[in-house]
């Protein structure tokens, strides 16, 4: 860890002898440690510290973006010299609105000294609880544990001065036997909230359970999605539908629907940065105080998340979310919330006839048909089907191939308890959703294994 003190005097020393109209300053660095298990042993640690620094300089509505992994004064300073030259080369955006100025965001507790401090050999530790029970099923397990700490710093010319310390933790586990696999993770800021041996119980149950998966024909089904399944489903929607670029260009599948009903009646979505029980995160990349943005609410279609530039064309405010500013993707929804329901996972179970469980999707691809968010995708690590209100026997895994749209209006239980589920996003995002239960999901494809 640098510190907020050096990091904020290092960038503002650079930014404040910019002789350009407006200079920004994006600091990212931080250590991270992984242990990575196969075949129920530890064949990997690897321990990472590195750093990038962005600068965006503009010349009127000319801007230029440069970056360096040097916190040298030197190379900063020659960064910010190479952002200059870029934008002396770049045609001028219309939509560019100027830098930020400063607004105060919310202070929260996103750094907790154990995950930082937490050792190879205490991941080791929790790891070996694992193996120890694998061993006991005559099972295998593969996976990876990681703990980390981040700083994040915005400095620019129009006063935008802000820091934030950030932790996180993240174990994954699939185990398998000779025809089946079960997975369970868990992902925080804190390190005290991995449980191991719990999570190795509920892999085990799922391998255990789904031995022997038999062939279901393809074909629309009752599906029970567990929460990691269903934020697999909302990180594509978030991509292709809930930032403001998708939106302007019309391929979102919100795009010319404001206000319309969308989804089911009881499907509410948002974004909510500042929410300390998940992976919170108070302002973006360009320093704006991040806003709880409601996307989905009671099933109608309500917005979408800007950055200043989108939300210049749109001639709204910005909502907080920029990336980092060599990113093309404009604004995205990096903490996703489901609101919850007031069902359970059993109860969910218990009122299919004949139907799926799934724990968890892969492989999925939500570039078919985004105007509609078809998309699709594989089960993986625990397909069980269901009949008469109780979970049979595993299954065979299933591609699936469906409009989101169709599938969430067909959405008829959501559980109370959410999953905080991890994300592309790293360190500042993550998706929290629950269990829900949707009538008629179209699977269109089977496998062999």
């Amino acid at each position: 860890m640098i510190g907020k003190e050096k990091i904020l005097d290092n960038l503002s020393s650079v930014v404040k002898k910019s002789e350009v109209d407006q200079t920004e300053a994006v600091y990212i660095g931080g250590e991270s440690g992984l242990t990575r298990f196969a075949n129920s042993t530890i064949h990997q640690n690897v321990f990472e510290a590195n750093s990038k620094v962005y600068f965006r300089a503009a010349l009127g509505k000319k801007i230029g973006v440069a970056a360096t992994n040097s916190f040298i004064k030197a190379d900063l300073e020659k960064a910010l010299s190479n952002a200059i030259e870029i934008a002396k080369n770049q045609k001028e955006n219309p939509d560019f609105p100027g830098l930020p100025s400063q607004k105060d965001a919310l202070s929260l507790n996103t750094y907790f000294d154990k995950t930082a401090r937490f050792t190879p050999m205490q991941r080791a530790q929790e790891i070996k609880k694992i193996f120890d029970q694998i061993k006991v099923h005559n099972l295998t397990a593969a996976g990876s544990f990681s703990t980390g700490q981040t700083e994040i710093a915005v400095v620019n010319t129009n006063g935008v001065d802000c820091y934030q310390p950030l932790t996180s933790t993240f174990l994954n586990i699939v185990v398998t036997g000779d025809n089946s696999s079960g997975y369970a993770d868990c992902l925080s800021r804190n390190v005290e909230d991995i449980n191991a041996e719990n999570l190795a119980q509920i892999a085990i149950k799922k391998c255990l359970e789904s031995k022997d998966p038999k062939v279901l024909e393809p074909g629309e089904y009752d599906v029970v999605l567990e929460p990691t399944a269903v934020a697999a489903l909302l990180e594509w929607m978030n991509y292709i539908g809930f930032g403001s670029k998708p939106f302007q260009e019309g391929t979102s599948f919100l795009s010319n629907r404001i206000g319309q009903k969308i989804m089911g009646k009881d499907v509410t979505i948002y974004d909510d940065g500042n929410d300390q029980s998940a992976i919170a995160f108070p302002f973006d990349f360009e320093g704006v105080p991040k806003q709880k943005v409601t996307l989905v609410e009671k099933g109608v279609a309500k917005g979408v998340v800007y950055d200043s530039i989108s939300a210049h064309k749109d001639k709204v405010k910005s909502t907080g979310h920029a990336l980092t500013p060599d990113s093309a993707e404009g604004a995205l929804a990096l903490n996703v919330f489901v609101e919850p329901g007031d069902s359970s996972l059993d109860k969910m179970i218990e009122s299919v006839d004949r139907g799926l469980l799934v724990t968890r999707f892969h492989y999925i691809n939500g570039l078919l048909d985004t105007t509609n968010a078809l998309l699709t995708g594989m089960t993986r690590d625990g397909t069980f089907l269901i009949e008469n209100g109780k979970v049979k026997h595993g299954i065979k895994n299933l591609r699936f191939t469906e409009s989101m749209l169709k599938a969430f209006s067909n959405v008829v239980q959501i559980s109370k308890d959410r999953k905080i589920v991890n994300s592309w996003w790293g360190d500042v995002g993550c998706v929290v959703a629950p269990a829900m239960l949707m009538k008629s999901f179209k699977f269109t494809g089977k496998t062999e294994f």
